[in-house]
């Protein structure tokens, strides 16, 4: 948007923020038509700013902004309700698809159907009163989310172009897709031609298959995060150390 543009009225999600000098922020925001946006939100750390209790992440607002350049000035935001606040694992869980959209999709590039799969996610989440989340809801989203960027996984046959075999050994190589072993034995991360075929079908029933799904996607998030570690990530294990 290097021309001076105007934009009412869109739906987004508040993926991140940080203090822009002494009274304002920068926001970071998932729209449903432009994608991820940066936008200017002028005195919103004024203790009386009507809009600073707006600015909120996992809640479904209408944004209107206008400017040029790569941060726009943010204009206008209302809430449009109906979604309750994440707590317990489902707040954990909401931050790590937050930083995914944040460290992998390039800013003013649109992902309608990725939108309409993230805000589902969140009423998932939500709607959960236990604040647990299945792990078969996160592999989807990753999956979709790789596909919206154009890493589409292949999971219906391998890089030879073969069918994957239930009961075949294979390692998953990027950009290449999965390959046929001989054995298990020796290789780094083996996953089973079943496990492939389940997320095809996100299929998560098998708990073999939800452990080495895990694991796989894990694998590609790194590799194609180059390097990034997750604030989530991080402490996630130092929970589980405690």
């Amino acid at each position: 948007m290097n021309q001076r543009s105007k934009v009412d009225a869109q739906p987004a999600f508040v993926l991140h923020s940080l203090p822009f000098r002494e009274t304002s922020l920068i926001v970071e925001v998932f729209t449903r038509d432009f994608g991820r946006m940066a936008l200017l939100a002028r005195g919103a750390r004024r203790p009386r700013a009507a809009i600073r209790g707006l600015l909120m992440a996992f809640q479904p607002l209408e944004v209107s902004w206008a400017g040029k350049g790569e941060v726009l000035t943010l204009m206008k935001a209302e809430w449009q309700g109906g979604q309750p606040l994440l707590a317990g694992e489902a707040l954990f869980c909401g931050y790590y698809l937050n930083e995914l959209l944040m460290h992998l999709l390039p800013r003013e590039d649109a992902h309608e159907h990725l939108f309409a799969r993230y805000t589902d996610m969140l009423r998932r989440l939500a709607a959960d009163p236990s604040g647990k989340v299945q792990e078969a809801d996160l592999r989807s989203f990753e999956k979709a989310l790789l596909q919206e960027l154009g890493y589409g996984l292949t999971l219906g046959h391998d890089s030879r172009g073969q069918p994957i075999d239930p009961v075949g050994f294979y390692a998953y190589r990027m950009e290449e897709g999965p390959a046929r072993l001989a054995h298990a034995e020796g290789a780094a991360q083996v996953v089973l031609g079943k496990t492939l075929l389940d997320m095809a079908a996100e299929d998560f029933s098998d708990p073999r298959s939800r452990i080495e799904a895990k694991a796989l996607m894990r694998s590609l998030m790194a590799y194609y995060l180059a390097g990034k570690e997750l604030e989530t990530r991080k402490i996630f294990k130092e929970l589980q150390e405690l």
